[in-house]
């Protein structure tokens, strides 16, 4: 199975993120603006929670509050579920499922150096097993 740290040199190397203390309509709009459904939030150089869309739907919008008073912080998920570069998608999968989660930060050294969504997982799933496929078929013709 592959492991996060080959899923990840398959992707861009840019990570966005969000501090604590921005209003919450930045991240939205980064969200936007990157075409990402979450982004870590940091403190500094730390990894405090993570925001996504989903928090934003529950947290801000079914509880008639406004995005640009309400602050990235006060609706974060915390603590944050991370992954290492060692990990393997099927371990990323077995997390995000059992958390009900889409996302994963990738932790390396205390460091976040990039981040898994569960379509990376599935992505990767389908592509191993249609190299199986294609493995098999060639073997079955031989």
């Amino acid at each position: 199975m592959q492991t996060v740290k080959q899923l990840l040199e398959g992707k861009s190397h840019a990570v966005f993120t969000v501090d604590a203390e921005d209003p919450v309509r930045t991240a939205i709009q980064l969200m936007a603006q990157h075409y990402v459904g979450a982004l870590p939030v940091m403190r500094g150089p730390e990894l405090t929670g993570i925001i996504s869309e989903r928090d934003y739907a529950r947290k801000v919008v079914l509880m008639g509050r406004n995005s640009t008073e309400t602050l990235v912080w006060q609706i974060m998920s915390a603590p944050v579920m991370t992954v290492g570069l060692e990990d393997t998608v099927q371990h990323c999968m077995e997390v995000m499922t059992r958390h009900r989660i889409r996302h994963l930060p990738v932790v390396a050294d205390d460091v976040l150096i990039g981040m898994v969504s569960i379509g990376d997982c599935v992505r990767t799933v389908i592509e191993a097993q249609q190299q199986e496929i294609d493995e098999l078929k060639r073997y079955i013709s031989t």
